[in-house]
């Protein structure tokens, strides 16, 4: 099926930022006394914010702040450092002009809208897309495909001719559950989850997108 428009995630594809992600949680899961350390992997990539903190306070109970301060606290401390140390993944800004080129873009992520203006504002990006959703206003986050469905409604194009680009397993489900096509840009140590098999392209980084793939499934 010929596609018509694109649809982004953010954190992990567009900007460095699962690493900042981790870098909060450390620092302010650290400070009530859960155990994570710097060098582990993020145990709860792809998950909504609030079921993060619901994950650790049932695993570490703390005293104190309330989940709600919590996650405020996290949100807050990722903007800043997403603004202090963040960048751009390679081969991003070459992936939006590819794709704005053949069609509309949207982003649907999992981030909460505020953090994710923050994010888009920092870069200079949020102009680049014709709409913006964030999974936080959907019954279900990923792998539920409701954000990207909720995105492809927006732009008034029909699921199945939309292209996803996502770095995590659960976005690639998700994605695919919407039926629609998928470029996945998994880390070299997510790339071993079965989900990356349902991909219709791989990619080691964006940088490896070319105008050629995109012209043989865009209109």
């Amino acid at each position: 099926m010929t596609l018509h428009a694109t649809l982004f995630d953010m954190d992990g594809l567009l900007i460095d930022s699962e690493i900042l992600w981790h870098k909060a949680e450390v620092e302010i899961f650290g400070a009530l006394g859960v155990p994570i350390s710097q060098n582990e992997d993020r145990s709860t990539k792809g998950m909504f914010v609030n079921e993060v903190v619901d994950y650790w306070f049932t695993r570490y109970p703390w005293k104190g702040p309330s989940a709600e301060d919590v996650v405020a606290q996290l949100l807050h401390r990722v903007g800043d450092l997403v603004e202090e140390e963040g960048r751009l993944l390679p081969g991003a800004l070459r992936a939006l002009d590819l794709t704005s080129d053949r069609g509309p873009i949207a982003l649907a992520s999992s981030t909460p809208l505020q953090l994710i203006y923050r994010c888009l504002d920092h870069f200079g990006l949020r102009s680049r897309f014709v709409t913006v959703h964030s999974a936080e206003f959907e019954p279900y986050g990923k792998p539920h495909p409701g954000v990207f469905l909720s995105a492809a409604r927006a732009l008034n194009i029909d699921p199945q001719t939309c292209l996803v680009f996502e770095d995590s397993a659960a976005g690639v489900l998700a994605a695919k559950a919407g039926r629609m096509s998928v470029v996945a840009v998994p880390t070299t140590e997510d790339l071993h989850q079965p989900a990356f098999a349902l991909a219709d392209l791989v990619l080691d980084s964006l940088v490896e997108l070319t105008p050629q793939w995109l012209d043989e499934r865009f209109a």
